[in-house]
């Protein structure tokens, strides 16, 4: 221990003697002109032959014959005069090299732009360097804006203030069907332009529900005298009535060919519009009306809801014993009208409850089992998937009347689009998904432009898109 106090000592020692005069250093500048001075004659009380007005600089330098080239060993070397100041530095220098192994000015812990800087060789610490760089551009997450104006509204006079009615649909041509008491309106998305396609011929009855085919060529409707009317929507020519029901027609949802229907009096049934015996099979699984109807987008299963509070998963009509069900629900405590297929993952079902229930509920129609549940507050009328960035859009009733964007599946709250005055009834995704149209009890219908993709995204959904059918054409 004390001989490694000496050893400290030592070193010490060493680098005071900084500090001290330099003994075997060269002759300094100054002294050697003295010298040379000397030599030459002239003494420091008498001047130089070069008048002091001249503008001239002089030709030659006083006391110098010829200019001479300093040589390397004991020649013309310059050392400085240090103050103390500059003895401080070089000391705090010195003690940095010997307590850190290196000088801490040319080692920065902070460093503002481009990579960190490594320590040097052979050096090691305990402390930590902390490395702290500002994003770029390229990698902050934009966010998108959503407008919290409807993009376009519409009059929608005498529309039927009834929670249990679907009273609007668009269609894959970008057309929206919308009923107005006994009349079914059109509207060209695209134009602008507004079409009368059917009205019913008896005053006293009315519209309770609408669907496009897949196409987007064909309307049914069905109406409150227990009718459906299928219509050729280009030709404005009504195909056919069918007649089946005992009550009015609240739900339409169709599957290629087959058009299935509820009613209030709890019964679905299937329509095979091709064949003149077009009523197939039906399904006797709820108590009261059949508010909610949604075939899933791969043909499999049909969802139902009602007011008696029941969720229904039913089998394709070609699978399984006819009027059983796959999976029946009740854990809603409110009517289910509510009811939407997510695109991208067809094995799951979202349902949304009443005024009593108010909660949004996810399923898995492959185990049966309730994956999340929600409570929004308000009274739930209506469900769409909106797949340009993976959310869920509800429609409320009491006590909000507004659209509500959730991000799926943590249901967390995205945006909301206030402006109804009153109980918003039906909600519809356009066919491009950017945009959903809502119904309310205040007789307008609203246009909400809150999906539109980002260009880029766009353009590689097309590429995609332009793969996978060129795929399929060379499998056929």
């Amino acid at each position: 221990m004390n001989m490694a106090q000496f050893g400290f000592e030592n070193d010490i020692q060493s680098i005071l003697k900084l500090d001290m005069p330099l003994t075997n250093a060269p002759m300094a500048r100054w002294q050697r002109k003295a010298s040379s001075s000397a030599s030459s004659g002239l003494s420091p009380g008498k001047s130089a032959n070069v008048p002091l007005s001249s503008s001239k600089t002089p030709s030659k330098t006083p006391g110098k014959s010829k200019k001479q080239t300093p040589s390397k060993m004991g020649g013309d070397r310059y050392i400085p005069t240090r103050n103390s100041k500059q003895m401080d530095v070089e000391t705090q220098k010195a003690w940095s090299m010997c307590l850190n192994g290196f000088n801490l000015e040319d080692a920065k812990i902070l460093h503002i732009g481009g990579k960190p800087l490594n320590a040097p060789e052979g050096y090691q610490n305990n402390l930590k360097v902390l490395y702290s760089q500002g994003a770029t551009p390229a990698s902050v997450k934009k966010t998108r804006y959503i407008s919290s104006t409807p993009d376009r509204i519409l009059d929608a006079p005498e529309l039927r203030n009834d929670f249990y009615l679907n009273l609007l649909d668009w269609s894959s041509r970008n057309v929206l069907a919308v009923a107005l008491h006994n009349s079914v309106y059109l509207l060209d998305a695209a134009q602008g332009d507004v079409t009368l396609l059917m009205t019913l011929e008896r005053e006293e009855d009315y519209i309770c529900s609408l669907s496009w085919t897949r196409e987007g060529t064909y309307l049914a409707i069905g109406t409150s005298d227990c009718k459906i009317q299928l219509w050729d929507v280009y030709n404005q020519k009504r195909l056919r009535s069918m007649s089946s029901h005992t009550s009015r027609v609240v739900s339409l949802s169709w599957n290629d060919h087959v058009l299935s229907s509820g009613s209030r009096s709890g019964h679905i049934h299937h329509h095979d519009v091709r064949v003149a015996d077009h009523h197939i099979a039906t399904l006797s699984g709820h108590a009261q009306e059949v508010c909610g109807l949604q075939w899933s987008p791969d043909g499999r299963y049909l969802a139902s809801g009602g007011n008696d509070n029941m969720v229904h998963v039913w089998p394709r009509v070609q699978e399984g014993p006819a009027g059983q069900a796959v999976h029946s629900w009740s854990e809603h405590q409110g009517a289910v009208k509510a009811l939407a297929w997510c695109q991208w993952q067809p094995n799951i079902l979202a349902s949304g409850g009443g005024t009593s229930d108010r909660h949004i509920r996810i399923w898995n129609v492959n185990s049966g089992s309730c994956i999340t549940s929600h409570d929004t507050q308000s009274q739930i009328s209506s469900l769409v998937f909106a797949p340009n960035y993976k959310e869920l859009v509800s429609a409320h009733g009491y006590a909000h009347n507004n659209v509500v964007i959730w991000k799926y599946p943590s249901l967390t709250r995205v945006a909301e689009l206030n402006g109804h005055e009153d109980r918003v009834l039906s909600l519809i995704l356009s066919p491009d998904c950017s945009t959903v149209a809502t119904v309310a009890g205040d007789e307008t219908i609203r246009l909400w432009k809150s999906f539109e993709m980002d260009p880029a995204k766009k353009a590689k959904e097309g590429m995609v898109k332009s793969t996978r059918s060129v795929i399929s054409q060379s499998i056929r």
